[in-house]
């Protein structure tokens, strides 16, 4: 079982979407996973985060990328 203190304090990072600088907060765990997503797909992070980003409608960048990252990891877990 891993040490869920590891992962739970939110660790800011700079994202480019479509040229504009953001910042989002997100656990360790979900950064992880969020880039190893990227890489599988062959897209960068920021690429990645703008298509989350036109699709999230009125909920906040980072609850989008963690509910993103959730429904990747669960749909591949059906696989």
């Amino acid at each position: 079982m891993m040490n869920s203190n590891a992962h739970a304090r939110p660790v800011k990072h700079s994202l480019t979407l479509r040229g504009h600088r953001t910042s989002v907060s997100l656990e360790d765990i979900f950064w992880q996973k969020f880039r190893k997503i990227a890489a599988e797909n062959g897209k960068t992070i920021n690429g990645l985060a703008a298509e989350i980003d036109e699709g999230r409608g009125d909920i906040g960048l980072a609850s989008a990328l963690r509910v993103f990252v959730l429904e990747y990891t669960l749909n591949q877990s059906l696989e």
